[in-house]
């Protein structure tokens, strides 16, 4: 058993994969914010490729964490020196593992200030690029304004504090490099949000307002912030995951990745202080992202959501047992090409036909054993994103409904804190307690949920969908959610 750092890898090397770079040259030039499993499997893993190409040797990672949780990755990243292994799980079972060695550093920033502000203002650092999920804009999904009421953010506008927040540190960092002459970095969202770089320069130029009329006139001048599109399923490291490294090859790392073998990266090209040659290893380099994106955001993640509440109150507790019953996969199905397709545009290059299909298999990939109560966390983020859109456009133009009033309805069941066999739910949620206590008024007023505002806006008051959405919620009370989803054509309108 060799345990994994820098040192071990000549040793490491004889089971598993390496990087074949030397690891000394690389420099930092892209800071990160969130290194998650997400940002390990998907980027990092990119750039790692480049770098065994002999190239982007100066684009190595810092990464950054922010959130209590961070604390610990960054530890163990440190002593690992920033190594860990990404292990890629297709669904024949042939596990694909390999070392990835392009991040260099993470520092755990309330404990590091000043080292996180001292990467993000050397001029080597060109890109500070960001995973710091939906819910990590501080951004209201209704109104769409920065919520400048955060007590994060009264706290960062106090004068000479320090950050505390990701757009806190970028804008303190940009001040900085401004009044050094020092040229601004592009700033790189990776998020799974429509638009995410128009909305992570919503973030910075907001709190920058807040901050400095002027300085925020000159990040809306001189900062460009890229749009992407991402997806790799990638659930969180468990104990499991890091045993059967350790078993497997012989590797004791305390923060590997396991994902799926799947991947895309659609990545708008504008980065005025340059860029990694992204396209060399696989990223879809483009002019425009978001046919890409809403793609993805409505078929992927709006089919996560489709998929998790339902199948978890009958029992289900993995992404791929509900995507292998017949009867939750048709119900995917339907909703995906009969509600979301029509309301994305032809793509060159995409069968949406063939990537439906293909969704339902990287579901079904019991290798990943993606859980359904990842996928089901932190919902009050992601449906207003995801699926709303596509509630205003099948409404707008008269098309099917009830797929999705049947997603709204399972969460609002879900979030009722019960399964079907009387079992406890853990609803994990930003706004945990609200959706509670909505779900728990549905028994006076069925449209107790729905009425939320900062969650579905005026959507209650929609007599079309409403009426769908009643008959949906007591079915789904009266009879479960199987027999909802066997009887739910009888519940259109």
């Amino acid at each position: 058993m060799s345990t994994l750092e820098a040192s071990t890898l000549p040793d490491v090397q004889n089971r598993v994969p390496v990087p074949g770079y030397d690891r000394s040259q690389l420099s930092v030039g892209i800071v990160h914010f969130g290194v998650g499993a997400f940002h390990r499997a998907h980027q990092a893993m990119y750039l790692d490729r480049l770098m065994n190409k002999g190239q982007a040797l100066d684009w190595a990672i810092c990464g950054v964490g922010l959130l209590p949780g961070d604390r610990d990755t960054a530890a163990a990243m440190t002593e690992q020196n920033g190594l860990y292994t990404l292990v890629e799980k297709p669904p024949s079972g042939d596990w694909s593992p390999r070392v990835i060695g392009s991040i260099t550093e993470v520092l755990y920033g309330p404990e590091c200030p000043d080292d996180v502000l001292a990467r993000l203002c050397a001029p080597s650092t060109r890109i500070v690029s960001l995973t710091v999920t939906e819910g990590g804009y501080n951004i209201n999904d209704v109104t769409g304004e920065f919520r400048a009421e955060s007590p994060a953010v009264a706290a960062d506008l106090v004068p000479g504090a320090t950050p505390s927040t990701w757009f806190g540190f970028v804008v303190e960092a940009l001040a900085r490099r401004r009044a050094a002459g020092v040229a601004p970095f592009a700033v790189m969202s990776c998020d799974n949000v429509q638009k995410n770089g128009d909305v992570a320069h919503r973030a910075v130029a907001a709190f920058a307002r807040l901050r400095d009329p002027d300085l925020a006139a000159w990040i809306e001048r001189e900062v460009v912030f890229p749009n992407s599109m991402v997806d790799r399923i990638t659930p969180a490291t468990t104990d499991a995951d890091r045993a059967a490294v350790a078993e497997r090859y012989g590797v004791d790392d305390r923060v590997p990745v396991l994902s799926e073998d799947f991947e895309q990266w659609v990545l708008e090209d504008r980065f005025p202080s340059g860029r990694p040659p992204f396209e060399e290893v696989g990223v879809q380099v483009v002019k425009d992202v978001e046919p890409y994106e809403l793609m993805k955001l409505r078929l992927l993640n709006a089919g996560h959501q489709a998929l998790g509440y339902a199948a978890y109150l009958t029992g289900y507790r993995y992404v791929h047992e509900g995507a292998q019953d017949p009867l939750f996969a048709d119900f995917l199905l339907r909703y995906m090409r009969e509600e979301a397709m029509p309301t994305l545009q032809p793509l060159p290059g995409i069968d949406l036909m063939r990537y439906t299909d293909q969704l339902i298999e990287r579901f079904s990939n019991e290798q990943v054993r993606d859980t359904l109560a990842r996928i089901n966390s932190f919902t009050s983020d992601r449906i207003p994103k995801f699926l709303l859109p596509v509630v205003e456009h099948q409404l707008l133009t008269g098309g099917p409904i009830v797929h999705c009033a049947a997603i709204i309805a399972f969460w609002a069941r879900y979030a009722e804190g019960t399964t079907e066999a009387g079992e406890p739910i853990d609803i994990v949620d930003l706004v945990a307690d609200r959706v509670r206590a909505n779900a728990a008024r549905q028994g006076a007023d069925a449209l107790a949920f729905l009425k939320d505002q900062a969650l579905f806006g005026d959507l209650a008051e929609d007599t079309r969908f409403t009426a769908v959405y009643r008959r949906v919620l007591a079915s789904v009370h009266e009879n479960g959610c199987r027999a909802t989803l066997e009887n739910l054509a009888s519940l259109a309108d």
